[in-house]
């Protein structure tokens, strides 16, 4: 016997990545439903090859009985919808940022930090990190580990689907009108998409910082370590799916370009590919539907003591939201901290 699964949010681009994660990796379920706002109610979305579900409207619908739900749905529905969901006994696992920075609700990668998880009993709910965020903590953790990390300056290469299907869709829009000479002003970015970077995602604080940026900030220290700083630029590319990002790490003990080699390939979630070649990295086109993070161009950074500089890319939609939700369910479950509920 299996769990009974909601997927909330399920017609969006993570909802519909999470229905698609939980199929291949062969998660075990008794019953799933998706769920969605009172506009998709009635639509039908695959789950797997020979089965369509009917989406369900969340605003009625009853998580009494349900053991998990993998909430996708925007930060302003979960915070209406999960303590819902959480107070019936389902167990929330939040891909929002409206739940990241509770102290009471841990903030978890299952690579990085599992032992946050025995803690969720006391919100019943489980906060999904940042996409960018997740990618460059769990390269970060085995160097942490091994050489201690002082500081990380980090800039990003961020793909449209961070925004998104509707981000995706203005860069189709955008590119196609450059061809044909006719203009569509930007809706959901601040500029032109089309061939052209953005350095700003989400708004701006009072430190000139932007919310994302602050958001890789205080969520590399929730789930890595509170000692360590951290400075990030954020940058939306023209890119469909895809994360990419610069790092740039100051270690406290001395570490070699083999040594953190080594160490990185050793690290369950990395894939190293740095080859000293012509192509010898991989980029965002080539990590679409992949589940690893990768690392490449790994070199020393002789402006600081102890540094070191290396290339991360993972697919967003993926390791950067999707799977990291089911990865946290699997991973309740090998702990036994999930126990299964009788249908109502």
């Amino acid at each position: 016997m299996g769990y009974r699964v909601a997927v909330v949010g399920a017609t969006g681009a993570v909802g519909r990545e999470m229905l698609k994660t939980l199929i291949e990796r062969d998660f075990p379920i008794s019953d799933i439903v998706a769920l969605a706002s009172g506009r998709s109610t009635g639509s039908e979305i695959s789950f797997g090859e020979k089965r369509v579900l009917t989406v369900r409207n969340l605003e009625t619908f009853d998580f009494t009985g349900w053991d998990i739900g993998l909430f996708s749905p925007g930060a302003s529905v979960s915070a209406i919808h999960a303590p819902r969901a959480a107070a019936a006994g389902c167990v929330v696992i939040d891909n929002t940022s409206h739940f990241r920075m509770d102290h009471d609700v841990p903030l978890v990668v299952p690579e990085v930090n599992p032992q946050a998880l025995a803690k969720f009993a006391k919100r019943n709910i489980i906060a999904n990190p940042n996409c960018s965020t997740i990618q460059m903590v769990v390269a970060l953790k085995p160097l942490h580990d091994r050489f201690k990390i002082k500081r990380v300056v980090v800039s990003t290469y961020q793909s449209t689907s961070g925004a998104g299907k509707e981000g995706m869709d203005e860069l189709f829009h955008h590119t196609k009108a450059s061809f044909v000479h006719e203009q569509h002003p930007p809706q959901q970015f601040t500029k032109e998409i089309a061939f052209n970077c953005i350095p700003q995602i989400d708004k701006f604080m009072e430190d000139g910082s932007t919310k994302e940026e602050w958001k890789m900030v205080v969520e590399t220290r929730k789930i890595l370590d509170p000692d360590i700083a951290v400075f990030a630029t954020c940058v939306r590319v023209p890119v469909f799916i895809g994360h990419a990002e610069a790092v740039f790490v100051e270690f406290e003990r001395p570490i070699t370009v083999n040594e953190a080699r080594g160490t990185l390939r050793d690290a369950p979630g990395i894939t190293v590919v740095d080859t000293r070649e012509d192509g010898g990295y991989i980029t965002p086109a080539e990590c679409v539907g992949e589940d690893a993070v990768f690392v490449s161009r790994i070199r020393k950074d002789p402006t600081v003591p102890h540094g070191l500089a290396f290339w991360c890319v993972s697919d967003n939609l993926r390791k950067g939201a999707a799977l990291n939700a089911v990865q946290i369910a699997e991973t309740l479950i090998a702990m036994g901290l999930l126990k299964k509920k009788v249908a109502a």
